[in-house]
């Protein structure tokens, strides 16, 4: 199976205007875990004490996934990690000539030291070590084939490749690491944002490529645009790669919820997987085959992930959605009838821009 590994306590936690405190940490932790993330990013040990004791009570959780923190390669930035007690670390480092340029001067050979040293500390340590690729996606993949093999060699355990911009397609992204992976170097992680709105299918798009991990957020949460969510991901690798991933619909409806109250983030009810409305069927034609078959518009029950089916009563509804509402109601209709009351219900429905409740139509009904 893939890995999942979600970075909502870090990266997540980087969109602007975003924060959360301690207990707000705790809960999203317990959660994630209990919604099927393989691992968590939990944090930035350099940014100081308070994020240091934070990550101490996170790991004091005892979860049974690792718990990673993000670092620079630098290592003052590790020796904070290993202050925390984490036993994985992304140790980034820009790879595209444009951010080496910002960073380094553009000496290459200084990024090559740096790394070298911080790697080998953290391996003598014990960790489990993920080199950061940072701005992957405009790095030329000779340099990545480059930099993959030196962390190799220095015993680095994954490599994560950061669409950082947000600037790949998902065709570009499996061509991409299609030749990474058969390189054969390092175990590859994808980390996407959706700048684009490619996000989850570029993450998506690696996996089938050949990366072994992706890097999720609830609801996607994340800088600027935001990053592959966490839901999304789940269950693409459970009903469009048939993973054997147990989801815990209760758990997972709290945690989108939670996350955004926490973030202050509303959800649009047209999200993909949590989205309120998503279920929602108004079309005739759809409400037709819905009846006759719950598989017949929909990839998976709404009860997979917490959520309800409804037939609204629109604009667009045709007969069978009146029939089934109106037998709900107790009322036995007459279907030549109902068929007439179609024109008055897209009136009403139309000019007051709202859909009518079983009530209004049993009213309806019973005065046509």
């Amino acid at each position: 199976m893939a890995i999942i590994n979600d970075t909502t306590l870090r990266d997540g936690e980087q969109a602007p205007y975003v924060s959360f405190n301690i207990n707000e940490k705790i809960k999203i932790a317990q959660l994630l875990y209990e919604s099927g993330a393989d691992e968590l990013e939990v944090g930035i040990p350099a940014m100081g004490k308070k994020e240091q004791e934070d990550i101490k009570e996170i790991l004091a959780l005892n979860l049974p996934i690792p718990i990673m923190s993000w670092n620079r390669a630098t290592m003052s930035d590790l020796e904070c990690s290993l202050e925390c007690g984490v036993k994985s670390v992304d140790l980034s480092i820009p790879v595209s000539q444009t951010l080496i340029d910002i960073k380094f001067n553009g000496d290459k050979e200084k990024l090559f030291r740096n790394l070298e040293s911080v790697v080998k500390l953290a391996k003598k340590e014990g960790l489990f070590v993920c080199i950061g690729g940072e701005d992957s996606s405009r790095a030329d993949n000779e340099f990545l084939k480059e930099i993959m093999s030196f962390s190799r060699e220095l015993g680095a355990d994954r490599f994560r490749y950061c669409d950082t911009i947000g600037i790949l397609t998902p065709n570009r992204t499996y061509e991409n690491i299609s030749y990474l992976c058969s390189l054969n170097l390092l175990d590859i992680e994808m980390h996407t944002h959706n700048d684009f709105g490619m996000a989850t299918a570029n993450s998506i798009a690696g996996i089938e490529a050949g990366a072994i991990s992706a890097n999720t957020t609830v609801i996607g949460l994340g800088e600027r645009a935001g990053n592959a969510s966490f839901e999304q991901v789940l269950m693409s690798l459970k009903h469009q790669f048939n993973e054997n991933r147990d989801i815990n619909a209760v758990k997972l409806q709290e945690l989108v919820k939670f996350v955004s109250i926490a973030a202050n983030k509303p959800i649009g009810a047209s999200r993909p997987i949590i989205g309120e409305n998503i279920f929602s069927h108004e079309s005739g034609i759809h409400v037709n085959g819905m009846i006759k078959n719950k598989n017949a518009y929909e990839a998976f029950e709404p009860e997979l992930v917490g959520l309800h089916r409804y037939f609204p009563i629109g604009k667009h509804s045709g007969a069978s959605t009146l029939l089934y509402h109106l037998k709900l109601s107790g009322i036995n209709p007459i279907a030549s009838r109902v068929q007439k009351m179609l024109p008055k219900v897209r009136e009403i429905v139309t000019e007051r821009k709202r859909v009518l409740d079983a009530q209004e139509l049993k009213e309806l009904y019973l005065c046509s």
